[in-house]
């Protein structure tokens, strides 16, 4: 009963995603290049830009600190590259971030002793719910000048901020902004968009697919949950692991690695 019930509240949540929704957002554009592409011609305003690869959720590493997750990795014929982030709460928003994604991009775009000149100009976009910059603005394009001289200083870094309250209908950014907060794929404008959202709606096969996503997000947070109460119990180090694994029903061997790691001595 319980699963039947699970399966229902899944169902109605995806009737009310929407694409400023992450894990919709995910499904929707994941190897969408025809959407991406759309998407990227009105922010950039470049009707020309030709995608040739996309993938959501892409993670770069950073053996020296803190990973990166890219919620739209994208390349484009001229080698190009984009990260586009959907970012519905203001502190996933922060300037810093953004300069952050820039610099762990760049530094996954070079092989050892390469010439720095084969950097290619890259995109950090966010898509955000509100105007975190507050300037009443559709669309805030942040580049690095020369501030002496107020000429660019062309290191091929780019940073936009769309503002996902704009939607105004007469612009082709207000559109797309409209579809992007769209719970009926019927009242959405651009039919690429709408196609995709129509697949996970209501497609069976779309639909299951989206119901996997949201069985899996479950699953990993209750394996957070019971990885946090295990780490609890080793850092008071008042049970053997044997206890520990029973009472966090994780595996034994699980506990053990958990057990080893440098945080669990804090």
């Amino acid at each position: 009963m319980d699963k039947e019930r699970l399966h229902e509240e899944d169902l109605q949540r995806i009737r009310g995603f929407r694409l400023i929704d992450d894990d919709f957002m995910n499904a929707c554009f994941d190897d969408n290049i025809e959407g991406t592409e759309l998407l990227l011609r009105i922010i950039l305003n470049k009707p020309d830009i030709k995608v040739t690869r996309v993938k959501t959720q892409k993670v770069l590493k950073n053996l020296a600190g803190r990973d990166i997750w890219l919620d739209i990795d994208a390349n484009d014929a001229d080698g190009v590259e984009y990260d586009i982030e959907i970012q519905r709460a203001d502190k996933g928003t922060n300037p810093k971030r953004a300069r952050y994604h820039s610099s762990i991009m760049d530094a996954h775009l070079l092989t050892p002793r390469e010439d720095f000149n084969k950097l290619p100009e890259t995109y950090v976009i966010f898509i955000t719910e509100t105007d975190v910059l507050k300037d009443g603005l559709p669309i805030y394009i942040i580049e690095r000048q020369i501030i002496n001289t107020g000429k660019p200083f062309g290191d091929g870094e780019h940073i936009i901020y769309v503002n996902g309250e704009c939607k105004n209908n007469l612009t082709e950014l207000g559109k797309l902004m409209h579809d992007f907060f769209c719970v009926d794929p019927d009242d959405m404008h651009y039919q690429k968009l709408a196609e995709k959202v129509r697949y996970f709606k209501q497609n069976e096969k779309g639909v299951a697919a989206m119901c996997k996503v949201m069985e899996d997000m479950r699953n990993e947070t209750i394996e957070r949950e019971r990885i946090e109460i295990a780490m609890d119990m080793i850092r008071e180090g008042e049970l053997p692991l044997e206890k520990i694994a029973k009472y966090s029903k994780l595996s034994l061997e699980t506990v053990k690695e958990l057990a080893l790691q440098p945080a669990a001595a804090l």
